[in-house]
């Protein structure tokens, strides 16, 4: 059996997230998420507005996924001992070194594992940075929208 291990933070769920486990379950037979802790995704991307916590339970309702766990507190590369992956997938956009990962499992005992590195998802939303910007402009409009509607009944 072949087990594909698959990192992030999986904040605001979004298609590219879909694709992305979707993409690493076909790496093998068996898919576990690491769903980063929130002192690592403040770390290595931004603070999570939804608690490690929901993070991991959400992640864990997916379909491609087998399993998810919480990353551990820390050094990030302590859970390749638990998880005992044979593939590693790493989305396009994850800031890690795929050698320095390689060398990481190997120092662990597994001389075997492959980091494979997937392809980048096209989509409209394909980002949380990109849902919260499209959130922020409705808001704005809203706002803009309400100025306007308010303005006659300021002049009666």
């Amino acid at each position: 059996m072949v087990r594909v291990m698959a990192t992030g933070v999986f904040d605001l769920l979004h298609p590219g997230h879909i694709h992305y486990l979707t993409e690493a379950k076909k790496l093998g037979d068996e898919l576990v998420v690491v769903v980063a802790r929130d002192g690592t995704a403040e770390r290595f991307k931004h603070r999570p507005i939804t608690s490690e916590d929901q993070r991991v339970q959400m992640v864990a309702a997916l379909k491609p996924v087998d399993r998810a766990v919480l990353g551990r507190a820390g050094e990030i590369y302590d859970i390749l001992t638990e998880v005992r992956p044979d593939v590693i997938a790493l989305g396009y956009d994850q800031v890690h070194d795929d050698a320095r990962i390689v060398e990481e499992c190997r120092k662990r005992g597994l001389p075997d594992t492959k980091v494979v590195r997937l392809p980048r998802f096209e989509g409209d939303l394909a980002g949380t940075r990109k849902i919260i910007a499209k959130v922020a402009q409705y808001l704005a409009l809203q706002r803009r929208l309400q100025v306007v509607e308010d303005a006659p009944a300021r002049k009666r």
